[in-house]
């Protein structure tokens, strides 16, 4: 059984072959690719896929292993020029059906980032916008994009630490 981008991104577990496991293959059209760039606050999202295979795991579960690739535009966090970057992760979930969702409120402890509850369905495209968030850049620079000190502020003032080696050397 292969999965591609035709098909829906949502899986329904029980339709999947605990054999052979099934191939798979997503890729957001432009509409989607749009929405999820706005959520994650990009400029441009131009290609985004996640590819790889969901395999049997343990006696109920599933495990997906797979390929993210995605072309990124982000503001500089300097500039606010686009800095386009191109995006490679490998991805691993396992869906079990022992495990629970966390409860919205009280405390949870956190538990493995890869282990997500096995419901009814398997969201590829849920996996596909969460492995895409983890992966951005936290602080993209445009090519030559620096944070000058403001004009007429002493590079001192900037740096309050700067003289205290030599004032502890002066201790002795």
């Amino acid at each position: 059984m292969a999965i591609s981008s035709r098909d829906s991104s949502r899986l329904r577990v029980s339709q999947l072959n605990r054999r052979s496991g099934a191939a798979v293959d997503v890729a957001p059209d432009a509409a989607a690719r749009a929405a999820l760039a706005d959520s994650l606050g990009l400029l441009d999202l131009p290609a985004a896929r996640l590819v790889g295979r969901l395999t049997p795991e343990g006696g109920e579960g599933w495990r997906l292993a797979a390929r993210l690739e995605a072309d990124v535009v982000q503001p500089c966090v300097v500039t606010l020029a686009p800095v386009a970057a191109h995006l490679e992760e490998e991805v691993t979930r396992v869906f079990s059906p022992h495990v629970t969702a966390p409860d919205a409120g009280g405390e949870t402890e956190m538990g493995d980032d890869e282990v997500e509850p096995l419901g009814q369905t398997i969201d590829l495209g849920a996996v596909l916008a969460e492995a895409l968030s983890l992966a951005l850049p936290l602080y993209p620079r445009a090519p030559g994009a620096a944070l000058d000190p403001p004009e007429g502020e002493p590079e001192d003032r900037l740096r309050p630490f700067a003289g205290l080696g030599d004032m502890l050397k002066g201790r002795s």
